[in-house]
C-alpha cells in the first residue's frame, strides 16, 4: 500500500480492533465496542472501495461515506472515555489519529471537488 490515506486508515482499524478486543476482554464491554468496531473499520473499508471508483462523483461519494464513518468514530471514542471505559492515554491516542483521517478526508473531497 503506498497511498497514505488507504496505510493510515488500515492501520487505525486494526488499532480499533484490538481496541475492542480489549475493551470486551478486559472491561466486559460489549455494546458500545461493537459500534465503535462497525464504524472504525468501515473508514479504511470504504476509502478502499472509493480506488475503485468508476466516476469522480462515486469517488467523493465512498470518501464522504468514509468521513461519516470516521466522524461516528471519534463519537464513539469520546462516549467510551467519558464512560470510563477509556482512560485519558488510551482514548487521546487513538483520538488523534481518528482526528487526522477525518481531516485527511475533508481535505481529499474539499480539492477533488474543485473544477
Amino acid at each position: 500500500m503506498d497511498n497514505a490515506i488507504e496505510t493510515k486508515s488500515f492501520q487505525f482499524s486494526v488499532r480499533v480492533v484490538k481496541l475492542c478486543r480489549h475493551l470486551k476482554e478486559e472491561k466486559k464491554e460489549y455494546i458500545l465496542s461493537k459500534q465503535l468496531l462497525r464504524s472504525g473499520t468501515s473508514i479504511g473499508a470504504n476509502i478502499v472501495e472509493a480506488q475503485q471508483a468508476q466516476s469522480r462523483p462515486d469517488f467523493i461519494s465512498k470518501l464522504c461515506i468514509a468521513l461519516k464513518e470516521a466522524s461516528e468514530t471519534n463519537y464513539w471514542l469520546r462516549l467510551l472515555h467519558a464512560t470510563d471505559y477509556l482512560s485519558e492515554k488510551e482514548f487521546s491516542s487513538i483520538h488523534i489519529d481518528c482526528k487526522e483521517l477525518e481531516k485527511l478526508l475533508t481535505s481529499i473531497i474539499k480539492t477533488t471537488k474543485e473544477p
